[in-house]
């Protein structure tokens, strides 16, 4: 399998609300269908990025509920794991009935394992005599333990204990030019796969405006004077369009990147409505589209697949911007660099606070700064090494952005977990 399938099948595919919630739901329907019976209880435990991003993000089809536990109890009430992360898309009344009582009743625990360094959902659930627990970790969908009274069945299950992350191993040892030149060579196959990507977030991009969040503000805004009618207004209002309708539970599926609907949002509806409006063939749009994905997964190896840092912002937008770059001066490294340092030197700094309306806004501060960082890049402009973490080359600065995520913002995931969890205690929640 080529580089690009293999992101493609890693951190590249549909999902029906935020992702990690969608993991919950995932892996409850993992181990509720091997009981053979209705579950009786559950006891959730996930990591402090998976707690964060479903602490206030709304489930789709669970009129107007958010968090992590509604989504996980509707899970394990559809238990059907061949869904993926488009298993909300299944959710009926009557199973949402079933879910609010299973949870209003104490049926579910729930916590946090704050020691946990990447992404981690484990599930314990029992009904009918039997006990299942399972493990999703390495990736959304991926199970790496599933046993059932004490004993191993996931070879019975056709996406557990498969290592879905051996190609990060062997981008951290590539060269940034290396794995662009390897992805562009696009077959047929590929382009489908990243057309329905375009055609799945266009839809999407075309919703979120009817619930006067975000974008309806920019709207406004555009129509008072206050903001111009251009390109960069057009693609602001369109990619913070498509994050107010996830992050407000709309049941409709995003093609992710990085794992990360709001990154996939990015990725994709940036470089694509970019090169629509500057002229740009289809087929150069999607090989620009498939460098998007391919950087945006080249950060991750060294920030982490949920990082402290805002990935919608710093790694969607440095791969976004990557894209604009490829669309009209290829594999130009001097300017693809330029492109690199420009948004670190702007953007390092903003936190994950967690998935939740708000997103769209920071999506909308990444559009314009790699719209920015891009076309200055494409002027021969960017940040030296003399400036802050910025390094010599864009691997050095895509390196120190993670020691900036992995080593000096160690504690940041927990305050901020410990910020939510006080919240829910003022709210009177679990």
């Amino acid at each position: 399998m080529d580089l690009i399938k293999e992101i493609f099948a890693g951190e590249v595919f549909p999902a029906v609300g935020c992702t990690e919630p969608i993991s919950c739901a995932y892996a409850c329907a993992a181990a509720s269908e091997q009981l053979n019976a209705p579950v009786e209880g559950i006891e959730l435990t996930v990591d402090p990025g998976t707690f964060k991003n479903g602490a206030a993000v709304t489930i789709p089809n669970s009129q107007g509920q958010k968090g992590n536990v509604i989504a996980a109890a509707m899970g394990a009430m559809i238990a059907q794991s061949s869904l993926r992360l488009e298993i909300l898309s299944a959710v009926t009344p009557e199973i949402l009935k079933k879910a609010k009582r299973f949870v209003d009743e104490g049926h579910l625990t729930y916590r946090c394992k704050e020691d946990a360094k990447s992404l981690h959902v484990e599930v314990h659930v029992h009904g009918g005599g039997s006990r299942v627990h399972c493990i999703v970790s390495e990736g959304h969908t991926n199970i790496s333990r599933l046993e059932k009274d004490g004993r191993s069945v996931i070879e019975v299950h056709h996406h557990a204990g498969r290592k879905t992350r051996g190609y990060r191993d062997r981008l951290r040892a590539m060269k940034l030019e290396e794995v662009l030149r390897e992805v562009i060579s696009l077959d047929d196959e590929s382009r489908s796969y990243i057309q329905r990507g375009i055609d799945m977030n266009l839809a999407i991009s075309e919703k979120g405006v009817d619930l006067k969040r975000n974008a309806y503000q920019l709207q406004q805004m555009m129509k008072q004077g206050l903001m111009a009618d251009d390109l960069f207004y057009r693609v602001k209002q369109r990619v913070a369009s498509a994050v107010d309708a996830r992050m407000g539970g709309l049941a409709e599926p995003v093609m992710t990147s990085g794992g990360s609907g709001n990154q996939g949002v990015l990725t994709i509806l940036l470089p694509y409505l970019v090169g629509r409006e500057r002229s740009i063939e289809l087929p150069r749009i999607q090989e620009s589209i498939a460098v998007s994905h391919a950087v945006n997964s080249y950060i991750k190896c060294f920030t982490g697949e949920l990082s402290v840092v805002c990935g919608c912002t710093i790694a969607a937008g440095i791969a976004s911007a990557t894209a604009i770059v490829y669309q009209t001066a290829g594999i130009d490294m001097e300017k693809i660099t330029c492109a690199v340092h420009n948004i670190i030197a702007d953007l390092s700094g903003i936190i994950c606070d967690g998935a939740k309306p708000g997103c769209s806004m920071k999506i909308v501060t990444g559009a314009d700064t790699a719209m920015r960082s891009a076309f200055m890049a494409l002027a021969g402009y960017g940040i030296s090494m003399e400036d802050g973490i910025v390094g010599c080359s864009a691997e050095q600065s895509i390196r120190n952005l993670g020691r900036i995520s992995l080593e000096g913002m160690g504690l940041v995931d927990s305050t901020v977990v410990h910020i939510l969890q006080g919240k829910c205690l003022r709210r009177g929640q679990a």
